[in-house]
């Protein structure tokens, strides 16, 4: 295992082409296919810098500043443009892949508190403006406030530099545990909205790895296919949790309700553990 704060610069290239395939990670494609193996293999250094270029992303994508100033315009009753919302939507983006990266590649396998808390705040910010709820905004945007100050900020900061890596045996357990989650998940008929949401981290954590893995390797074509085979799930799973959260914040219908798993989920995420090394 590995702990330091030395880490890997890449170039603005590399940096634009995890930049291109975040932001296509749930875009739906029906020809999206995997290839016939998934080999699991990862080296320690591979681990290292895969979680190098997601703490540059995190970085170089955007300032405490420009975040806060989006945060307090709502604060203050106003909405945020089209080019805002898009701001908004992109820093957000890269909070989630730092913290999937986290998960994925630290020894303990979790986000750091600070940071974790700072992106689910994001997430329930953002669901308040889509939706036009005011008071969940000033809510959300008054904790969002304290989190995004400079000391706050700084602690989280640090902890993500001084993260302490897992050993490749380590990683490939946890994926694998993941997946064997995913399996106990839909051998049922019904899901509730908790375990839905359970469905969709596993496929998130996985497609941020090989959105990450392909930008540092735009020659692996295998890193390619699974990328984006497991964004086409995670387009069709984020549809569905949209429609979700807006019944919930509507009163139509409580979060989580049991429902069934959508067909064209279903397929896809029984074939990806058909082909998936358990």
């Amino acid at each position: 295992m590995t702990n330091s704060n030395e880490w890997k610069k890449f170039s603005p290239e590399t940096v634009q082409l995890l930049f291109t395939a975040v932001d296509v990670d749930d875009i739906v494609d029906e020809h999206a296919s995997l290839p016939p193996f998934i080999d699991l293999q990862c080296s320690q250094e591979n681990i290292r810098n895969n979680y190098a270029l997601c703490l540059q992303f995190w970085e170089d994508g955007f300032t405490r500043v420009e975040l806060l100033r989006l945060v307090h315009k709502l604060l203050k009753g106003g909405d945020l443009s089209a080019t805002e919302r898009m701001q908004y939507k992109y820093i957000r983006s890269r909070y989630k892949h730092l913290r999937f990266a986290q998960r994925l590649y630290s020894r303990k396998h979790q986000s750091s508190l600070l940071f974790h808390h700072t992106t689910v705040l994001l997430g329930h910010f953002q669901d308040a403006f889509r939706n036009g709820k005011k008071d969940t905004i000033m809510f959300y945007g008054k904790i969002l406030r304290i989190y995004l100050s400079m000391p706050v900020w700084m602690l989280a900061h640090y902890a993500l530099r001084h993260t302490c890596l897992d050993r490749d045996n380590g990683f490939i357990a946890y994926r694998q545990e993941q997946m064997r989650t995913l399996r106990t998940l839909i051998a049922k008929p019904l899901l509730t909205g908790r375990e839905f949401h359970g469905v969709r981290k596993v496929i998130s954590q996985q497609v941020s790895y090989y959105d990450t893995l392909r930008s540092i390797e735009p020659s692996n074509q295998d890193a390619y296919r699974i990328s984006r085979f497991l964004a086409n799930i995670n387009g069709l799973m984020g549809d569905r949790h949209d429609e979700m959260v807006a019944d919930k914040l509507a009163g139509r219908k409580p979060y989580d309700e049991p429902a069934l798993l959508d067909i064209n989920i279903r397929q896809r995420l029984e074939l990806l553990l058909a082909r998936y090394p358990l």
